[in-house]
């Protein structure tokens, strides 16, 4: 009887590590190395491009033959291949959807043979802090599948270093280094989150996509061909003071926070006002600190409820007002960090810009702000910074339209060593973006071209030799177009 069930065991054990050996070796047969090839734009002179560079990740096949990987991998890519662990042929893939926001992407290869004894890997569930995790990919200095193990040692509301967007992440103490972008992060045989950033402030700290925003991402994809994550548009403060609280009115037992701006593209706009103590949103109570309990003991930003939502969907709210509760329902139509004045980074998307007798107009964006260099918010001017850090969007004012540059010529001169000026007025009309710059230039009749910053400053060119020419100066500067396509 004893020996029995010592045979058994015996035979029970060999079979679970039979099984875990076998879901080992198809996760392994499943992790993707990514070779991409990029096209980055230049945004100091906008009509061009800065040239082409390489780059390598890591990615994951997961169901319906398509790969998991990172947005920051195949960014302005041109040409991407992929090969599959302890494979040596490349295989030529294309972008199926992207998503710069949650620095995610999938990638589709044609070829069935790619797939050939690949599983795909399940998506999982948000792991718990202590949770013990494997990350699959291919860092740096080898061409050959890395597994690294750690475990996960915090969950909160971080700023993606791809897209400065606010989202959900992990922090794992396992080793994420250059070309485990994009990995995945497994736990019982299950993708809970793709390894995407470290840290340079401590050894071994990294940070994964967690498996919620990765779903949120595939079912958004599936439903609606990728639209993004939804915000309310406003501005916040938290109501930690108890004579604030009482200001507005709170009882003991309220907590919430205070709303204290609105932008103009809002979803929330003409429903929620400036004063309003957001107490709660679908169901779940706000802090005074403006975090929300996401699970027994875990608590992160009350974004992280919003950003649970779908473009286009319902989010019921509760907030106190002049001391009244009142219910309310605010419908969601405005994709996160759109509602900025000044754009986080771009990507796949060609800079703005129009030229007009060799002035150089263009919005003000972080990819402008970067060509100043790796410490850019250190050397760009303080100027356009302050615009980048504390910009509000308005109608008078929903891009800072920059003259960049002067292009010299005899038409031009005196103006030649003019840059950066923030546009204020053209031809007498105020200029609240690019378009209505476009618009004031090509509909003036006047003698001249009127051109004023926001210090007074006025370039004053003649419309006729302007119209004579601006096509000289292009030529000379190798310009084919005094404008990109979205503006034409």
């Amino acid at each position: 009887m004893f020996l029995n069930l010592i045979r058994i065991l015996s035979i029970s054990i060999l079979f679970f590590s039979a099984s875990v050996l076998s879901a080992e070796e198809n996760i392994k047969n499943s992790v993707v190395k990514i070779y991409a090839v990029a096209s980055n734009y230049n945004y100091d002179n906008p009509w061009q491009m800065s040239g082409q560079s390489n780059n390598t990740g890591s990615g994951s096949i997961i169901a319906g033959n398509r790969i998991l990987t990172n947005a920051h991998v195949v960014s302005n890519h041109t040409f991407i291949q992929v090969k599959k662990a302890g494979e040596a042929d490349r295989y030529t893939a294309r972008l199926e959807s992207i998503s710069h926001d949650s620095d995610l992407a999938i990638l589709k290869v044609d070829d069935p043979a790619f797939f050939k004894d690949a599983v795909p890997i399940p998506i999982g569930e948000l792991p718990r802090v202590r949770d013990r995790v494997v990350v699959y990919g291919f860092p740096t200095g080898g061409d050959e599948l890395s597994i690294t193990e750690g475990v996960v040692s915090r969950i909160e509301q971080r700023n993606y270093a791809h897209s400065n967007a606010n989202l959900l992440a992990c922090q794992i103490d396992a080793a994420i280094n250059p070309g485990n972008s994009g990995g995945p992060v497994i736990k019982d045989g299950r993708i809970v989150g793709v390894a995407f950033q470290t840290s340079t402030m401590g050894e071994n700290i990294g940070y994964m996509v967690p498996a919620p925003v990765v779903l949120h991402f595939l079912r958004d994809t599936a439903k609606n061909g990728y639209t993004g994550f939804p915000e309310l548009g406003i501005r916040i403060q938290r109501m930690e003071n108890p004579d604030q609280r009482l200001r507005f009115k709170m009882k003991g037992d309220q907590n919430g926070v205070l709303v204290t701006g609105i932008q103009i593209e809002s979803p929330a706009l003409n429903i929620l006002e400036i004063d309003d103590v957001i107490l709660a949103i679908e169901g779940v109570n706000v802090a005074n600190d403006g975090s929300v309990e996401i699970r027994r003991g875990e608590r992160t930003s009350m974004n992280y409820i919003v950003q649970q939502k779908f473009i286009n969907d319902n989010l019921k709210i509760r907030v106190l007002r002049s001391g009244k509760v009142l219910d309310m329902q605010i419908k969601l139509t405005v994709p996160m960090n759109t509602t900025r004045l000044v754009p986080f980074e771009r990507y796949d998307i060609p800079p703005t810009y129009f030229i007009s007798g060799g002035l150089v107009f263009q919005p003000l964006t972080k990819n402008y702000m970067q060509e100043w260099g790796g410490q850019w918010f250190l050397t760009a001017p303080s100027r356009l910074m302050n615009f980048y850090i504390n910009g509000i969007r308005s109608e008078n004012r929903k891009e800072v339209v920059l003259l960049s540059k002067v292009l010299a010529d005899e038409i031009n001169q005196g103006y030649h060593n003019m840059s950066n000026l923030v546009i204020e007025k053209v031809n007498g009309q105020n200029i609240s973006e690019m378009k209505d710059l476009v618009k004031a230039f090509e509909g003036n009749k006047g003698l001249f071209h009127i051109i004023e910053d926001d210090s007074g400053q006025k370039i004053i060119l003649s419309r006729d030799k302007v119209n004579q020419f601006s096509s000289r100066i292009l030529e000379r500067y190798k310009i084919s177009e005094d404008r990109s396509a979205d503006l034409k």
